[in-house]
């Protein structure tokens, strides 16, 4: 990796300057964080995984229409991407009651909703990453009216495909966090794509028959099995964890 230039690096990945105009490799690491970077550990091959998730997800979303910042996987670790102005927003989404919400409302985790909701945080790690209504979103200038329809219409659709692609292998999609930005048309102007990463890092996924949990959930309330909880993951979905030694 010493002969890219290093753009950022994050909790979870290293931004690199890509090999064409307009593009950005991002390499997936295998460090783990929680409660806002105050738990840090490893896990190890996450990076890889969650890499190939990520390609999976994002190939089978475009394939509905829904358009992305991913173009290509490198390699194990690395996938070439579109840069985008990303929209400082956590877009989640929540089909049952886990984790933040069952805290604050007082709530047994578990509880499927009758109908998705879908909420914003800020995305700022000083801050704590805290929610933000839909007004503060438009009067503060974070993104426009019509962008946040949009966001929302998008998110809806992801939530629907995913939740049927995780329920054919036996995975209930419990909540996830989706980000995305601005993508220039090549005429002065730019239209919205989902950005980022869809793994097990940034959704909660339980087994439907049996309730395990299968994602950073493990890290997070140290129930071990995490390295395995990700590769059950992996397995089902019919992503293969061969290592290709393009790097």
């Amino acid at each position: 990796m010493s002969d890219k230039e290093m753009l950022y690096e994050g909790k979870a990945k290293i931004l690199y300057k890509g090999p064409r105009a307009d593009t950005i490799i991002q390499y997936f690491k295998d460090d783990a964080t929680a409660f806002n970077n105050v738990k840090k550990g490893t896990i190890a091959g996450k990076g890889i995984i969650n890499n190939k998730i990520t390609e999976l997800v994002m190939t089978r979303l475009s394939q509905i229409g829904i358009p992305t910042h991913f173009i290509e996987r490198m390699s194990d670790r690395e996938q070439l991407v579109h840069e985008v102005d990303i929209i400082p927003l956590e877009v989640i989404v929540r089909n049952t009651v886990a984790g933040t919400m069952a805290k604050t409302f007082g709530i047994e985790e578990g509880l499927r909703l009758p109908r998705p909701i879908i909420e914003f945080s800020l995305k700022d790690d000083d801050l704590g990453d805290p929610l933000i209504p839909e007004n503060h979103i438009l009067v503060l200038g974070i993104a426009k009216e019509d962008e946040l329809i949009e966001i929302m219409e998008m998110t809806s659709k992801v939530n629907d495909f995913l939740r049927g692609f995780f329920a054919g292998v036996g995975i209930e999609l419990i909540d996830f966090k989706l980000e995305f930005g601005r993508l220039n048309d090549g005429e002065d102007g730019h239209f919205i794509v989902l950005a980022d990463e869809f793994s097990p890092d940034n959704c909660r996924l339980w087994d439907y028959e049996t309730g395990e949990k299968m994602d950073k959930d493990r890290f997070r309330r140290d129930l071990g099995g995490e390295v395995e909880a990700y590769q059950e993951v992996a397995r089902r979905l019919g992503v293969s964890l061969e290592l290709e030694d393009k790097e």
